[in-house]
Parts: structure tokens; sequence; C-alpha cells
């Protein structure tokens, strides 16, 4: 009777998942744009309840399958630990958004599940990463709302982040081709991934003060020396992601559209230059141009990658019944198609709708934001965000070349979870902050009212 019921809920769970997954997605959907306080407090309890349902089937399916009761005491761990954050971020900051914290905790919680399934030894490390993030974190909202003089530190950014990109540039150690990670007694991080957050107050504090021409010149000077020595430490992705969020926020802050044409421009001269510069970029277009013909070198790593995709179906193969291992950095670069292949293109399109909904949520958020610097901070944010997305995913589908950059707060990487949860949690400061704001005008004109 037991072994009756484990095959038949592996066979089922997969579709189970997924119809979990889909009804979490529409109650995302529904709560992008403002809505009643009895609506939101009905779906954020409802999607708490479904992120809870969608690991527990998915560690007893892990628990079935290898016969290792381990997996549900990690279940435990992951499930108390997304409950604690949730309760003690909604009681210590009651104006905090409730709805981008349930899609974070819940992009978290696929994360460690997958890595979970991909390796032990990684996973306990990312939970280690992950718990001192929250614990870091939780700090970062009572610092936004207190600290009155972040807009006045605009050289301190600019200096602090060159320095730090110059210094894995001269010292980083060489991963794949690119000097992009550095060790202090042992402990491993990517300075560029904390740089971003630098970069994105420096832009915002500069264009603050001014973004008249003069100006704007001036943060792309500084904003392209950023750039070049992410360029020179071959660290592509990343410098990517940090000339496109420039050109947006540029666009964003002055309203001049022609700067969009001179970034798209830029951008053309610059993937040419790029191109006959580096070889690792030939190799990564010939894979994107032609996998099939360099399958046993070139283009294996893109090939098995679709090869993983499309053996998923819209189901999935289910969890520890596919062959992720068969892409090479698939815990980094390409655990988009891990989860197609296990999980299911529905439900890989699920998690893509949920990531697209904390970016609309951000950018809903930032649209009310009276105060320019923040809600700049916020934009910067959310087009950060949701371009690494586009990449990583992008690259995993053959959409575009592969970048190495990995699916945030899914994909294996301390630094990049550290910097993803501080990015959000910005974000939840800067809402409290307005919030709060609101909250006393409002007192304000109902005294002024009353007498």
């Amino acid at each position: 009777m037991e072994t009756a019921f484990k095959y038949y809920f592996i066979e089922l769970s997969r579709y189970i998942i997924t119809f979990l997954m889909i009804i979490y997605s529409i109650l995302a959907i529904i709560c992008v744009t403002p809505r009643k306080k009895k609506v939101l407090s009905f779906c954020t309890s409802f999607q708490s309840i479904l992120m809870i349902l969608i690991l527990f089937v998915s560690f007893l399916k892990l628990t079935f399958i290898s016969g290792n009761d381990l997996y549900l005491y990690l279940f435990a761990f992951i499930t108390l630990f997304l409950f604690f954050m949730i309760t003690l971020v909604t009681i210590i900051y009651d104006t905090s958004d409730r709805i981008l914290l349930n899609n974070m905790c819940l992009l978290s919680g696929l994360g460690l599940t997958i890595i979970s399934r991909l390796s032990f030894a990684r996973a306990f490390r990312q939970y280690i990463i992950t718990m001192i993030s929250f614990a870091i974190c939780l700090v970062i909202p009572f610092l936004i709302y207190r600290f009155r003089h972040l807009r006045q530190l605009i050289w301190v950014y600019a200096i602090t982040g060159l320095f730090a990109l110059s210094l894995v540039l001269l010292a980083g150690s060489k991963t794949n081709g690119a000097y992009i990670r550095f060790a202090i007694k042992g402990i491993t991080f990517q300075p560029s991934e904390f740089v971003k957050i630098l970069y994105l107050f420096f832009i915002a504090a500069l264009l603050y003060k001014n973004n008249s021409f003069k100006w704007v010149v001036i943060s792309a000077l500084i904003a392209g020396a950023h750039v070049i020595i992410l360029v020179l430490s071959r660290d592509l992705g990343s410098a990517l992601i940090f000339f496109v969020t420039y050109i947006f926020i540029v666009v964003m802050s002055t309203h001049n559209y022609w700067y969009l044409l001179a970034g798209v421009v830029g951008l053309i001269l610059a993937s040419i230059v790029s191109y006959n510069l580096f070889d690792h970029i030939k190799v990564r277009v010939t894979a994107f141009v032609d996998p099939w013909t360099y399958i046993d070198d070139k283009g294996y790593q893109i090939t098995q990658s679709l090869f993983a995709i499309s053996s998923g179906g819209w189901f999935g193969t289910g969890l520890m019944q596919g062959r992720p291992w068969d892409i090479p950095f698939v815990d980094q670069d390409l655990i988009f198609s891990a989860v197609c292949e296990e999980f299911g293109v529905l439900f890989a399109i699920c998690l893509l709708i949920i990531c697209l909904c904390c970016f609309c949520r951000m950018m809903n958020f930032a649209s009310r934001i009276g105060d320019k610097f923040y809600q700049t901070v916020v934009y910067g944010i959310a087009v950060m965000y949701i371009f690494q997305v586009f990449l990583t995913v992008g690259g995993s589908i053959k959409f575009i070349p592969l970048t190495g950059l990995t699916l945030p707060l899914i994909s294996y990487g301390g630094s990049s979870v550290m910097v993803t949860y501080i990015m959000f949690f910005i974000v939840q400061g800067i809402v409290i902050k307005s919030r709060n704001y609101e909250l006393r005008m409002t007192e304000k004109k109902t005294d002024e009212n009353i007498k």
C-alpha cells in the first residue's frame, strides 16, 4: 500500500506542483496594481499557503525518490526560515509590501529547492548565505528610513565602486576566463554584484542634484569608467547590465529619448569592438548562431540546455527524474534549463511571470514615490533586476548569446543572493518611508479638518 502511494504521488506530483504554481502566479498578477486591503490580505495569505504546499510536495518527492529523509529536514528548515522572515518583517515594518515580500520568499525557496536537488554541499552553503543575507537586510529599511544623507554621498559611491572593481581587476581570481571573484581568508565573493548598489545610488544622487546635459556627460564618464573596468576584467555580462541600466535611468530622469538612441548606437559599437577583442565572445556568438555544428565543444553547453528544456515538456520529467548535470555549470549559468526539464515549461513560465510581477510592482512603486532620488533608485533596481532575468533566460533558450549571469534568487551564488536580497529590501525601505510619509500627511489633513 505504501509503495503504491509513493508511486502515484511521484507520478502526480509534477501536475500538483504546476497547478499550485499557476494559482500563485494568477494571484501575483492580480496584486501587481493597488487593490483593496481585504483583497490584498486574502491574496497574500493564500500565497503563503501555496508557497508551503509547493515546497512540501517538492521535498516529499525528493524524499520518496532518493530514500533520504534529510530532504524533509531541509523542507522544515526552509519553511520555518521563510515563515520567520515574512512574520518578522511584517511585525517590525507594518507598512512593508507583503506582495513583494511573498514573491521574494517564493523565488528564494524555489532556488534552495532546486540547489538541494543538485548538490547537498552547495545547498548548505546557500542556506547559510541566505540566512546571513536576511540578517543583514533586516536593518536596511530602518537605515533608509532614518538616514537622510544618502543623496549627498555622490562621490563616495563612485570612488568606492571604482576602487572595488579595480581591485578585482588587479588582484582577483580568474573564473571561466573572467576576473570576477575576490577571496579574503577563504571567503569568495564577487565585487561587481555589490558595486551594482553603489552604482545605482551614484547615478540617482548625481542626476537628482542636476540632470542637465553637462551633468549627464559627467555621469556618463564615470559610468563608462565602471563599464570599461568590467570589460577589462572580461565580466561582460555585468558590464552590459551596468550600461543598459544607466541608459534607462538617464532617459527616465531627463525624459530625453535621444539618450536612448545614443545608448543603442553605443551598445552596437561596443558589441562589435568586444567581439573583435575577446576570443570567448567569438566562441559564445558562434555557439549562439550555430550550436549544432559545434555540438561537441563550443556548442555543447547551449545544446544540452535546449535538450533539457525540450525533454521536460509542459509538466517536466519530475524532480530527480531528469539529467540536469549533463549541462555544464547548470547550477549557476543555466539553472532555468534545469527548472524547465524537471518542473516543466508551464512551471518555468509561471516563474517568469512572478519575476515580471516583481518588476511591475517595483515600477508601480517608482511611479508613486514623490522623492525623485528614491524614485530613481527603485526604478534602477527594477530595471537591473528584470534585465538580468532577461539575459539569463534568453541565454538558456538561445534567444541571445550566453552571458554567464545567474538567475536572481534561483541560481547558486552567494554574492548574487545577498545582493538581490539587499536590493529587494532597499525597495521595501523606500516603500515604507513613502507610505509612512503619506500616513503622516493624511493624519495632518484630518487634524486640520477637525480643527
